[in-house]
């Protein structure tokens, strides 16, 4: 009577081919979602720029913190930087001189460079 079952030579070509396959697959994965990270922070980037646009056209000063801007329904919520995965990492600039209000531009504020060579602090 004959026993059914793999050999060991079997499974090791099999776990071989598995190895082989996730080295090649790994890679792309992993650097594609790199790539959607600095996508969602540059889509952030933009939304909160225009909406501290909007305020300043609106109140003629910009804000005082990201927070008066969920206070003053600009924005549901202070979006999550995708990079540092927490939302109170946000860089504030100050406005040009002469306007009031404290929040001018923002920032990641991520450490490292993006795939275009920039530091993410610099987007």
């Amino acid at each position: 009577m004959r026993h059914r079952g793999f050999t060991l030579l079997e499974l090791m070509i099999a776990m071989a081919i598995v190895a082989t396959l996730l080295s090649i697959v790994a890679p792309r994965y992993l650097g594609s979602v790199d790539r959607a990270k600095e996508t969602v922070l540059q889509d952030d980037l933009h939304t909160m720029r225009k909406v501290l646009d909007q305020f300043h056209a609106d109140r003629g000063r910009y804000p005082n913190d990201l927070e008066e801007l969920v206070s003053a329904r600009y924005l549901r919520s202070i979006p999550v930087d995708p990079l540092t995965e927490r939302n109170d990492t946000w860089r504030v600039e100050p406005p040009p001189p002469g306007s009031q209000g404290n929040v001018g531009d923002v920032r990641s504020g991520a450490s490292g460079r993006g795939s275009d060579g920039r530091d993410y602090g610099s987007w």
